[in-house]
Order: structure tokens, then sequence, then C-alpha cells
């Protein structure tokens, strides 16, 4: 792989001389999903599936971006004095956000750089395409240009990007476990405090499978940012009642107590999602360590349902594939996983069901959505790299 991404780079960029080949993992939630900007806990790990990225340091202030998932679109150029998004949206407002992202924290670019890319995560996935990008260019910029940035700052620093470049309102959790992700192992993060531990993850003879509905999502032109202001609506309405800042530290009792004082319906339904999804997440992690799979399995597909049902985050996509693995023997459990309005299920699945699983669920789905879903079986990966 390495030498095949320095040739195109030499094909694209006229040589390879000065160039280094990099890479940084997409990552799947197992579980805790839209709890990372309310407070709450996740629990996401990082795949071997990723961003590769091929950089050189330039004698000039130009920015070259190439992406061989988008070829059509050619070489994008820009330079570091014209670090903002462009008029139409491209990928390589991604990069460019994390440019000038470490230079609005005072790291000043000294120089421009030719950078290709290649990414291994499905196009519109929901597997973190885009914080891969972030988090592997802020990798990038600190090998080429020297600067001493840790990996909790660089997922902070890709999170930042995103919100004020890309003007997407996501949480942290996404850079978080592409930046600090290790191998066989889950990340459980309080989104409140940025406190995590590393949990191993045994599968005791069942594999982690994505399914990806290949119905194209963008969390900037989704609900995404319209749910996280009813989630702060509601917030703000429990704060006249109760002294929390934020909806991850009230418990299903507490919140009981306190539902009515949110006016509107789908506001409490969005919160009581925000409340119950993280006691999910803590008591799934709990069931890990006490390897108690099965525990685990069902507390996803209760995620599931309460994404379906309070956050209305799935859509019938999503809920096939759900729906539908639940009825597979061996399917130990299976949820959406993400933004949601498209993208992907996480499933865990007995090693020796796998086959009938992709047959089953994939059968089940091209018979109702009318195009097939594409299976990945997959592994824990580390975080962002260079390749040697």
């Amino acid at each position: 792989m390495r030498q095949q991404l320095l040739n195109k780079f030499a094909e694209v960029f006229g040589d390879k001389e000065g160039a280094r080949v990099y890479f940084a993992p997409g990552r799947v939630n197992l579980i805790g999903d839209h709890t990372d900007y309310n407070g709450g806990h996740v629990f996401p790990c990082a795949l071997t599936l990723g961003t590769y990225g091929v950089a050189r340091r330039r004698a000039d202030d130009e920015l070259h971006f190439y992406s061989m998932n988008f070829e059509e679109a050619g070489v994008i150029t820009s330079s570091l004095q014209e670090l903002q998004p462009s008029p139409e949206s491209q990928w390589a407002d991604y990069p460019k956000g994390v440019l000038w992202a470490f230079e609005e924290r005072g790291m000043k670019i000294p120089a421009g750089m030719d950078l290709l890319l290649f990414g291994n995560i499905p196009n519109g996935a929901g597997l973190s395409s885009s914080a891969s990008v972030e988090v592997l260019t802020g990798y990038i910029l600190c090998d080429l240009f020297g600067f001493d940035v840790d990996h909790v700052e660089l997922a902070l620093i890709g999170q930042y990007s995103e919100n004020h470049f890309n003007k997407v309102n996501c949480g942290i959790m996404d850079q978080f476990a592409i930046a600090m992700g290790k191998e066989g192992a889950a990340i459980f993060l309080d989104t409140a405090t940025l406190q995590y531990q590393y949990v191993p993850v045994v599968m005791q003879g069942a594999k982690i499978v994505i399914t990806c509905s290949n119905k194209k999502r963008g969390l900037a032109d989704s609900k995404y940012n319209e749910r996280r202001s009813q989630c702060e609506s509601a917030l703000a309405q429990l704060q006249k009642v109760v002294d929390i800042k934020s909806l991850g530290e009230l418990d299903e009792v507490a919140f009981n107590r306190y539902a009515d004082s949110i006016c509107d319906e789908t506001e409490r339904k969005r919160a009581r999602h925000a409340v119950t999804e993280n006691r999910r997440t803590l008591q799934a992690v709990e069931a890990l360590q006490a390897g108690d799979l099965h525990k685990f399995g069902r507390l996803m597909n209760e995620s599931h349902v309460s994404l379906r049902d309070d956050y209305e985050a799935t859509g019938v996509e999503m809920d096939t594939l759900a729906e539908e693995a639940w009825k597979v023997k061996g399917v130990i459990g299976s949820r959406m996983t993400g933004g949601g309005f498209g993208g992907c299920t996480v499933s865990i699945v007995e090693e020796d069901a796998v086959e009938d699983f992709i047959a089953q669920v994939g059968r089940a789905y091209r018979d109702k959505i009318g195009y097939d879903a594409d299976f990945y079986t997959v592994e824990i990966g580390n975080g962002p790299c260079r390749l040697q």
C-alpha cells in the first residue's frame, strides 16, 4: 500500500522526493450515540480501516490537495493566505479547516504542502471519514513542521475545525476515538471531563461486523444540528428546576422527576434518549468488563430502539438492518452507530454465524430497500501513525 500511494503521489505531483506516508483510522461507536455533546459517556474504538495520506512540505505557501476517492475533482489548490471554506463545499475543506485551526491556536504554519489522501472507509458510511481526515492532517502538520501537540489536543483541534470551519456541530467522540485508538481496546470516555480508560474488547468467539446501508449521508445537511439544538433547549428548561450542567448528569429517576419541565414533547424525547443512552453505556462497559457479552448485546439492541423511537435518528434503512439482524441466530447485538440518518449498523455476531448473518440481512435489505448493503468484518486498531 505504501509504495502504491507514493507512486500515485509522484503521478499527481511530479515526483515523490521528500514525501512521507501516514495513516489515521476510522472509528465505530459500540454504544453511546448522541451522548457526546450532552456531557455523557461514549464507548468507541478505532478501526484498521481509515485514511492514508502522503504529504510533502513545499518551498512556497501553496496548498495542493488530491483525493483518490474524489479523483474527478482533480488537484484542489489553495494557499496559507486563503484558509476559508469553499463557496461550494469540497472535501478539501476538512484538511484546510485543520490548518486554519492550528493557526487559530497560535501555531503558524511556515510553508505550504502537497497532500494526497486515500480512504478505505466507505464514503458517507458514518464511520467518521471526516474526523479521520482531520486527525490525520493534524498528525501530518506535527510531523512535517515540528509542532508539539499531544493526541488529546489533536482531537480537540479536529473538533474545533469541524465546528467552526465546516459548521458541523459535532461532539468530541469521533476525533478522540481516532486520535487515541488502541489495538484490541475500546475507549470508555466521559465527554464532560475527557477522562478515559481503555477497556479490552474480548469477543469470545464473536466478530464485529459493520453493515453499510449505502444511503449517503452528510452531517452538515442532516438533522444532526437540529437534534443538538433540541437537546440544548431541553437542558435549558431542566436547568430552571435542577442544578445540572449537562443531560449526562441525570439518571432515569431524576430525569423522570423533572421531565415535565420540558414543555415540548419532542424535546422531552430527545433528552430522554440522551439520559438513558448514557446509563446504557455505563452498564454496557460494566457488562463487558464482567465478561457478559450477551448483556452488552442486549444493551446495544435497546440503544437502537431508543435512537429509533426517542431520537428518531435511524430511518427505514437503519431499522431494516438492525431489525433483520435481531432475527438471525448467533447475533449477540446490533444497532445503528454514529450520527444516524443513514450510515451503518454495528453488530456483534458469533464467528460461525457471520456468513448466515451477511446472507440473511443482505437479502432482506435488498428486498425491502431495493439496493445492496455492504458488510465489513473489522478489527480494532491503533491511532494515527507514520508508515515507515
